[in-house]
């Protein structure tokens, strides 16, 4: 049983199963990570907006413009995350 699934990940590894799986693992904690950021700036938002209603333009501006930044850092690592995926998955160059 050990050889069976030994064999078995040594093929994932030589056909690129296992960067597609890291690739996978990346995009996925960098949407996790998104999610989280999305989550605490809005929960500051809103207990900032609690505490002081007269601001609550301002902090609508300043949680937008931070949720833009966690999302754009969260695109970013996702298109390298893809990236290095497409890089381990294709064939190395033949000379000749």
């Amino acid at each position: 049983m050990l050889e069976l699934l030994t064999e078995t990940s040594a093929a994932a590894v030589q056909d690129g199963g296992a960067s597609l799986a890291n690739a996978a693992i990346g995009a996925g904690l960098a949407a996790v990570g998104a999610g989280i950021g999305i989550g605490l700036i809005g929960g500051a938002a809103g207990l900032g907006i609690a505490r002081q209603p007269e601001a609550a333009g301002e902090i609508k501006g300043n949680a937008l413009l931070f949720a833009v930044l966690v999302e754009g850092a969260a695109i970013i690592a996702i298109v390298v995350a893809i990236l290095f995926w497409i890089k381990q998955a294709s064939p190395p160059p033949t000379a000749g």
